[in-house]
């Protein structure tokens, strides 16, 4: 059985955040540039407001497009505002338990509100590694 090991020790925290300010094309283009389908959005005390993925930027194009919109906006308006996260101390099976429930790719890591990082299931596998190499 694996030993406890808590989410913030396999999570990244080099991430590519937006606020809700940030112009929709200049996080379309960070998408792209980073080769990444979404990144957590956080307003200027670090707390965690929303998640902007590749699906909200095409709806919102989509929308725009419909409605005949000059395109553009901002992050806010076309970000989903619940985020399933996990807590920093939570234990790796957790997380691994999280991710098989909800179908989920990556959650934000948060502490006391704030998101301090991002762990995903290649996280996860990386961890499991690590336990059967040691041992």
């Amino acid at each position: 059985m694996l030993r406890s090991v808590k989410a913030q020790d396999y999570m990244c925290e080099d991430l590519i955040t937006f606020t809700p300010e940030t112009d929709l094309f200049e996080a379309i283009n960070q998408l792209l540039e980073y080769r990444i389908t979404g990144a957590p959005v956080i307003d200027k005390n670090g707390a965690l407001v929303g998640l902007l993925s590749e699906a909200d930027c095409l709806k919102a194009i989509l929308t725009l497009t419909y409605h005949e919109e000059e395109m553009g906006g901002y992050v806010g308006t076309y970000m989903t505002p619940e985020v399933h996260t996990i807590s920093h101390d939570a234990d790796i099976i957790k997380v691994a338990e999280e991710f098989i429930h909800n179908k989920r790719r990556r959650l934000p890591v948060v502490k006391d509100g704030k998101l301090i990082g991002q762990i995903s299931r290649r996280d996860v596998l990386k961890a499991v590694e690590q336990f059967a190499m040691d041992g």
